[in-house]
């Protein structure tokens, strides 16, 4: 039911139709963009769980092949994230193979990446941000190196992502969050550390992790408003005036009293 569902929005996004979902538009662009790339041309209408696709190209969204695979290939990325996660906690190759050999055999991760899904994007940013933060951390005694920065940058792209799919994504801001709490309280404390290297430090976690991610995800809603331009099912949901914009609709470019 789930493939149904969101692979009639990723249909949508290539129709440039209109329509209105709980969830915020990362996820389903870019399931629209995969089918677009793949030549899928967003006819098949998903109408109920069990059609066959037939002749339509879906390759990009859902196929056998891996290497073919969108979603299949952000869930494959699992894999590596997590050794490499566990590898710069640990510093144990041993467990950190382990960890990968443990989601490599997981049946629910291999189920849920097979399909037109949300849920292998959205753990492929959550676990990207878990990454970039780890990785970040190990780079808290060269601060302000290039590496540094980009870790530090990347882990506020994820943030947006895992924000941008699901708003379950919150729960890794907060992971974020705290971790940054208490790495700037544990640089308070470092009597060494004069109060403009403190604001640097502070000022750096603000523009990477805060503004970095509001931008991106406010993005997100920018490209998701100017693709969706045709009349579709969300119309209902939104003003008028919102829906005179909207190629199709029948109060397109109607003038409307404030």
């Amino acid at each position: 039911w789930d493939e149904t569902h969101f692979g009639k929005m990723g249909s949508y996004y290539i129709n440039r139709t209109f329509f209105f979902d709980v969830h915020p538009p990362l996820g389903k662009m870019l399931i629209g963009l995969a089918g677009y790339l793949s030549g899928y041309d967003g006819t098949f209408p998903f109408q109920k769980p069990g059609d066959r696709y037939e002749q339509h190209n879906y390759m990009g969204m859902r196929a056998v092949r891996l290497h073919r695979l969108f979603c299949a290939f952000l869930g494959s990325c699992l894999v590596p994230f997590a050794y490499l996660t566990v590898l710069e906690l640990s510093k144990s190759l041993p467990a950190a193979l382990l960890t990968a050999f443990i989601l490599i055999f997981d049946t629910g991760c291999i189920t849920l990446s097979q399909y037109i899904l949300l849920d292998p994007i959205l753990m492929f940013f959550l676990m990207g941000a878990v990454l970039s933060m780890v990785k970040c951390n190990s780079c808290a005694d060269r601060p302000f190196s290039a590496s540094w920065w980009f870790w530090l940058s990347l882990t506020g792209v994820n943030l947006a992502g895992a924000m941008g799919v699901k708003f379950v994504g919150l729960f890794v801001v907060l992971l974020v969050g705290l971790n940054t709490i208490y790495d700037l309280w544990d640089l308070l404390g470092n009597l060494s550390l004069s109060l403009v290297v403190f604001g640097k430090h502070l000022l750096a976690r603000v523009l990477c992790l805060i503004l970095l991610p509001l931008a991106l995800y406010m993005a997100m809603f920018a490209v998701h408003f100017t693709v969706l331009n045709k009349s579709g099912p969300g119309d209902g949901f939104f003003s008028s005036a919102f829906q005179s914009q909207l190629i199709g609709n029948n109060l397109h470019n109607v003038s409307i009293p404030e």
